[in-house]
């Protein structure tokens, strides 16, 4: 009976969930249905946590914001979910605490290793940066990339593009509302190199997925979304990749593993080869 409000919602949301957003997932085989894993992804959507309640068919205790548990209803709808509060502010000892036990009685734990969303409009500041270069006002820019995946780490290598003179003014206007799109227009005429387009993908990752792994022995599972939550057909794309076990590993070369997986899998979602 635990976890009840979590099946439920599963049940009943799943079939919503898709209609709505109509996702795509491809190796889902690549879940273990039972033992200690870690699923760890991209992250740039605020449903994106949605995707670990839609693709795999086992429990998933996602790591969430602190503050999505502020109100009395919603620390008891997101606690019944499952979920973990987490203080990103600080070291979370009580969420990490509370991770490894779920992991050493087998459970399953989501989080996202960028430890926030890489996406323009999670940030006043990144808003009014794209604002400026625009000349457009703060709304405008909202209103502009509603439903759209916009990358903070591709529209800041956009900025420094313009900056060294590799594209002109009037191309960083043109392109930054869609910088992965322009990005590959510019890695085809070799303004950027791949690996340059490859390091705009994520954020510098934590190492909170790759330190519980070791602590509780339990595997990784890296997984990448790609698209815009639009609800187009082909828009949304989840690939989850094959377990990884960083035992052996110290905590950099686990790390820089993950990271690498990662952006190996966003790349493929995105239809790129390497």
């Amino acid at each position: 009976m635990k976890y009840i409000l979590y099946r439920i919602v599963r049940t009943l949301g799943y079939p919503i969930f898709l209609l709505l957003y109509r996702p795509e997932f491809e190796g889902r085989s690549n879940i273990p249905k039972s033992g200690s894993v870690i699923l760890a992804g991209n992250h740039t959507n605020n449903l994106d946590a949605a995707i670990m309640l839609a693709g795999p068919t086992r429990v998933v205790h996602m790591l969430a914001k602190k503050e999505l548990f502020k109100s009395k209803i919603s620390n008891a709808f997101f606690r019944s979910m499952g979920c973990i509060p987490v203080d990103r502010k600080i070291h979370d000892e009580n969420a990490k605490s509370e991770a490894r036990e779920i992991l050493n009685n087998k459970g399953a734990i989501g989080l996202f290793p960028e430890g926030t969303r890489n996406e323009v409009t999670s940030k006043e500041a990144e808003i009014d940066k794209v604002a400026k270069i625009l000349g457009i006002s703060h709304d405008e820019v909202l209103d502009k990339l509603k439903n759209k995946c916009t990358r903070t780490t591709q529209v800041n290598l956009l900025i420094e593009l313009s900056n060294s003179h590799k594209i002109t003014k009037d191309e960083l206007k043109d392109y930054i509302l869609k910088p992965d799109e322009s990005l590959l227009k510019l890695l085809k005429k070799k303004i950027i190199t791949k690996e340059e387009y490859k390091e705009s993908l994520l954020l510098p990752f934590k190492f909170g997925a790759v330190s519980l792994a070791k602590k509780t022995n339990s595997l990784i599972i890296p997984y990448a979304t790609v698209g815009n939550y639009n609800g187009e057909r082909d828009q949304l794309i989840t690939r989850i990749g094959s377990p990884i076990d960083v035992s052996n590993m110290d905590l950099e070369e686990a790390n820089k593993l993950l990271e690498e997986k990662i952006k190996t899998l966003v790349m493929k979602a995105g239809g790129i080869n390497e």
